[in-house]
């Protein structure tokens, strides 16, 4: 679970740097009327990131990684077949 924790806390800092830096790419096309949009958006994206996140981690915790590793597997695999057969 620490490890599962470690990874989450790691991307934040990753992720708030993408955030801004869209931002800052989209400057010209934004306006202060967007700022409303923007907020609803992190913050409906916050909580859902915290549900999500403790949901996996409660997973991790009963369960360990190899059914989740499995499931990205499998998941990742179907990716593939489906670019290869319909891309």
């Amino acid at each position: 679970r620490s490890a599962a924790e470690f990874s989450f806390f790691l991307a934040m800092p990753t992720m708030a740097g993408a955030f801004a830096y869209d931002l800052y790419k989209n400057r010209d096309v934004l306006s202060m009327n967007d700022a409303v949009i923007i907020t609803i958006g992190f913050i409906a994206s916050f909580v859902a990131g915290v549900f999500v996140v403790k949901g996996l981690l409660d997973f991790v915790t009963r369960h360990g990684f190899a059914p989740f590793a499995w499931w990205r597997i499998v998941v990742g695999l179907l990716g593939f077949m489906g670019l290869y057969y319909l891309g």
